[in-house]
């Protein structure tokens, strides 16, 4: 039985907590970084028609990782699949930090991506499994600071790191911390004795729509390159990604709430609103710290401090819709017109090249919006989830958002090498653009995620 005056750092939970805290952080630091020194890496490597791939490919395999590592949770605990995924991470990071090529690169991102996918799906089953259902709401309260402090640092120091001893090392110093991480929470799980009941069977069929899923997410971005080898000058690979866009969605129907993709009132709403927010935010993210490096002759440090104003006004507005009384219609519709307002003030500050703080403040905008709808996103999801539905609904939303953050980041490849010819910052004003498309589709989603009376 539970000490009521235990909490997650007590002596019976201390190295669990830390391990899983480590992990979570050293997954948000390696995403983040990895942001703020891409332009590097795709000039060194010389792969900038690979650019958008090495963002869409973790997402896309994440989602196939998140599928199969939750099934086999469910099956065996979350022993066997934290230990193996934490291993294929960790394989992804060393492809990554020694890649001798851009292709090689994205390799190691996609390995990395379906390892970290499934190691989040475990730890999610392993805080079920070993903590009490009381302190759930401070471990989850922990995770979200996990991710907060690598956002506020992890930026600057990774342009710091790149440019004083090499951007691999951003990869390779992160291996060991894996490894050391990973061996602080083996001890709880393999003490966990296995659930009662027969195990569930695998789910084959999801399984293979969640590879279909990603695999037409990567066809998108691989158009993207064909795109740009024909110098815009072919319609094929429009058509290509098109298609490779329309399959994606289709398979992800079955991974999502039955009306999703129709914006069905209620939880499939839900569901649609966070990947409409996710490929608003993540689509664009990526190439703020492009633009000021490539168009603005920034730093990589400098250049990732626009990363950490979104950050920190992300966290302070998600501070703000937990203690605050905002209803969800406040937190949903005004998130999402902020990102509206967030993108079309960089899209002015693009094309007339204001000066750079414009373009932060701007950024910073689009960063509150996100605070307020994300967290109440999940609440409600969890509100209108059976017992029996929990699980399913909770990775629904996590997919919604993984694939709309890969979508996006993969036709925005596409977009880019379609204007490449056009020099300039013409491909940077149309991807924000497509940005603010995604931002206006979640305005008009938003009130529809209320069930009519």
């Amino acid at each position: 039985m539970t000490d009521v005056r235990e909490g997650i750092y007590s002596a019976r939970y201390r190295w669990t907590t830390i391990g899983a805290l480590s992990l979570v952080f050293l997954n948000a630091f390696q995403t983040l970084a990895v942001t703020t020194i891409m332009p590097l890496i795709s000039a060194e490597l010389d792969g900038r028609e690979l650019y958008a791939l090495a963002f869409a490919a973790p997402l896309a395999a994440g989602v196939v990782g998140m599928v199969i590592g939750g099934n086999w949770a469910d099956r065996v605990g979350p022993a066997a699949p934290l230990s193996v995924s934490a291993v294929i991470f960790t394989l992804g990071l060393v492809i990554a930090g020694v890649a001798p090529s851009m292709a090689v690169l994205v390799l190691g991102r996609l390995v990395l991506g379906f390892g970290g996918g499934a190691v989040t799906v475990a730890l999610y089953v392993l805080i079920a499994r070993v903590f009490p259902a009381p302190m759930h709401p401070k471990v989850f309260a922990g995770f979200s600071t996990a991710w907060v402090v690598p956002a506020l640092v992890g930026p600057a120091a990774a342009g710091f790191i790149a440019e004083g001893i090499g951007w691999r090392w951003v990869f390779l110093a992160v291996v060991v911390l894996v490894v050391g991480s990973t061996g602080l929470i083996l001890p709880s799980v393999r003490a966990l004795t296995p659930a009662e009941g027969e195990a569930p069977p695998w789910a084959l069929r999801r399984i293979a729509w969640s590879v279909l899923a990603a695999a037409a997410v990567l066809a998108v971005s691989l158009s993207g390159q064909a795109g740009e080898e024909s110098a815009g000058e072919s319609a094929v690979p429009i058509v290509l990604a098109v298609v490779a866009a329309a399959v994606a969605l289709f398979a992800a129907r079955t991974l999502v709430p039955r009306g999703t993709l129709l914006a069905r009132r209620g939880l499939p709403s839900i569901i649609l609103l966070r990947g409409l927010v996710s490929a608003t935010f993540f689509g664009a993210e990526v190439y703020i710290p492009y633009l000021l490096q490539a168009e603005y002759g920034f730093d990589a440090a400098i250049a990732g401090l626009a990363l950490t104003g979104g950050t920190l006004t992300w966290a302070t507005a998600a501070q703000l819709q937990g203690s605050a009384r905002l209803s969800d219609a406040a937190c949903l519709t005004g998130g999402s017109l902020m990102l509206l307002a967030s993108t079309s003030v960089v899209i002015v500050a693009t094309v007339l090249m204001l000066h750079p703080a414009v373009l932060m403040v701007g950024w910073a905008i689009g960063g509150a919006g996100m605070g307020l709808a994300f967290p109440r996103l999940n609440t409600m999801t969890l509100a209108r989830s059976a017992i029996r539905e929990q699980g399913f609904n909770s990775a629904a939303l996590t997919i919604a958002q993984s694939l709309g953050a890969a979508l996006a980041l993969a036709v925005t490849g596409v977009v880019v090498a379609y204007f490449a010819s056009f020099g300039g910052a013409v491909s940077f004003v149309a991807v924000f653009v497509l940005a603010a498309l995604f931002a206006l589709a979640a305005v008009i989603v938003s009130p529809r995620v209320r069930e009519l009376r």
